[in-house]
């Protein structure tokens, strides 16, 4: 679980990311799932934009997408929402 800090010290980092996987018409599905599953991989904190189309509430989809990614959601804003997970092996991100 994230402290208070330490969520704001990813919104910082997450601040200038760009959105990297959109949540469509189509839901959660194991692509989309996939997707976010190789971007934490790659990156350790990623931006996820929840469509209008979405049929999904965005917090609902936050906790979803996190629960299923084994990730955690550092924050929910606007239809946006930025995940972490710290890579087991190599982690490039230090948190306070």
């Amino acid at each position: 679980m994230l402290t208070g800090k330490q969520r704001r010290h990813l919104r910082g980092l997450g601040h200038k990311l760009t959105v990297v996987v959109q949540v469509g018409k189509g839901g959660l599905d194991e692509g989309l799932i996939a997707a976010v599953n190789q971007a934490l991989a790659d990156h350790e904190l990623v931006k996820i934009k929840v469509g209008e189309n979405a049929e999904l509430d965005r917090h609902d989809a936050a906790e979803q997408i996190a629960k299923q990614t084994k990730s955690q959601v550092a924050q929910v804003l606007g239809n946006t929402v930025l995940l972490y997970r710290a890579d087991p092996d190599d982690p490039q991100i230090l948190l306070p």
